[in-house]
């Protein structure tokens, strides 16, 4: 036996005005996990009543694997061994399943019941009013959504997982999923939504595909979200007929990529209407950055293809020019109103697109969170549950960074969040602590570590 220190808040704080602060009361970690665990807890169990370890309990453990950015259910397995102290009072874990007993619990869950801790989270930082800072233009939303693949094998496949062929002849096994969050063009934060996943389905001999996921995403995103006022960004690829008529139907403003490759007609359309002087085109110089020219040309109610001559949208051409002479050039078709007054916020919310793949899938894939790991496949659904149970941690993380400052100062203290995370596993490691904001409060105000009456086993 030997004692073991505990790190916790000090009766008697340090008396400068910032170690004084206190957090959000619904906006910061420790409860944001405990609102996570009672949405998990009213998931129906359908196991046998004397199963041995709660689904919650699972399910929390399995959050916890990636709110920790541990790299293999492994590693956290191997962690909890040693250390479970904390998972018992930080995540509420009561019984920690080893890895295998996860998978097995994990793997037949049905995706649709891990859709309420994402409501419950946003509906938090809607009352917390800090998401009006996301509105942009005319208090709508931004919401940028894409496709990306989170799984890919020639050997090791699911029944869950598509198929393709590849190049060489062989067999391609794949997971995807189609994911949004809100941005802004003047924010590095994101906030996540719950993906929908692309799978195939039980039975099926047919892949699923991104333009059916993204219809069942914003058919279930519009049912739990009605009154919202959302303007939906997306690339090229969707911006075709039945996309746009279901984005309308949805009531659901939209800001879709358009290339010439793709939209021959379109464009044909525009440059006889440029021809014929019915086109508007505006050039300006930028006011903060003089070295960079804006030109539009722009016009509206042009049909969007040959086949389908009555679904009318407008069309906003731009490009930008910088001190070298390099030129970019965007397109996109939007049912917003165009004019010298509204151009350049339009634009600035088409190319915001970008931060679905930069401060979303490259964040998940290279910052911590390990997506494209296999974490397990199962036999029905465990990569998909882990992957949104990533999903949900990441959400953790960006809604902290919005309205939690002593998470936003922890991050600062250590520049890279690489480094965040493995500070706080640290902390895991080496002390019992009693919540999230004892281990934020000690990187941000290095607090001391105490030996105080816990013992545990050597």
């Amino acid at each position: 036996m030997k004692t073991k220190k505990s790190y916790r808040l000090k009766s008697k704080r340090q008396t400068t005005t910032n170690s004084e602060r206190t957090v959000r009361k619904k906006l910061n970690a420790d409860a944001m996990f405990k609102i996570i665990r009672e949405d998990f807890q009213k998931i129906p169990d359908q196991r046998a009543a004397n199963s041995q370890i709660s689904l919650d309990d699972a399910l929390m453990s399995g959050f916890a694997v990636f709110q920790l950015k541990h790299p293999s259910l492994l590693a956290f397995d191997n962690f909890c061994n040693e250390k479970p102290e904390n998972l018992h009072s930080i995540f509420g874990v009561t019984d920690i399943p080893c890895d295998s007993q996860m998978r097995t619990i994990l793997d037949p869950i049905e995706l649709s019941h891990l859709r309420a801790p994402f409501c419950s989270i946003f509906r938090e930082l809607q009352r917390g009013k800090d998401f009006e800072k996301m509105a942009f233009i005319d208090g709508h939303y931004l919401l940028s959504g894409d496709g990306t693949t989170f799984y890919s094998s020639g050997k090791v496949f699911s029944p869950s997982c598509l198929i393709k062929k590849s190049r060489s002849g062989g067999t391609i096994y794949y997971q995807q999923m189609y994911a949004a969050a809100f941005v802004h063009p003047d924010h590095k934060e994101v906030v996540p939504l719950f993906p929908e996943l692309i799978t195939r389905k039980d039975g099926s001999s047919k892949n699923d595909c991104e333009r059916n996921a993204s219809q069942r995403f914003f058919s279930d995103f519009r049912r739990e979200h009605p009154h919202l006022k959302v303007i939906v960004v997306e690339d090229g690829l969707s911006s075709n007929a039945p996309h746009i008529k279901d984005l309308k139907r949805l009531n659901l403003r939209f800001i879709l990529g358009a290339k010439p490759g793709d939209h021959k007609f379109l464009f044909n359309y525009v440059n006889t209407a440029t021809e014929r002087g019915e086109t508007t085109e505006s050039c300006f110089t930028d006011q903060e950055k003089p070295e960079i020219f804006h030109h539009f040309r722009y016009i509206e109610q042009v049909p969007l293809n040959e086949s389908n001559q009555d679904l009318k949208v407008n069309f906003l051409e731009y490009w930008t020019f910088d001190k070298n002479g390099k030129i970019r050039k965007f397109s996109w078709v939007t049912d917003m109103h165009l004019s010298e007054d509204t151009i350049y916020n339009i634009m600035r919310a088409g190319r915001a697109r970008w931060k679905i793949e930069n401060e979303t899938f490259n964040t998940l894939k290279n910052q911590g969170y390990n997506l494209g790991h296999n974490y397990g496949l199962g036999k029905k659904n465990l990569g998909a549950v882990l992957s949104i149970l990533m999903m949900l941690a990441f959400m953790i993380d960006q809604v902290q960074q919005i309205s939690c400052w002593l998470f936003k100062e922890a991050r600062e203290k250590k520049r890279a969040k690489y480094l965040l995370w493995e500070n706080i596993r640290g902390f895991f490691d080496h002390y019992r602590v009693d919540s999230m904001e004892t281990i934020y409060r000690s990187i941000v105000f290095g607090y001391e570590c105490h030996d105080l009456r816990n013992v545990c086993q050597t």
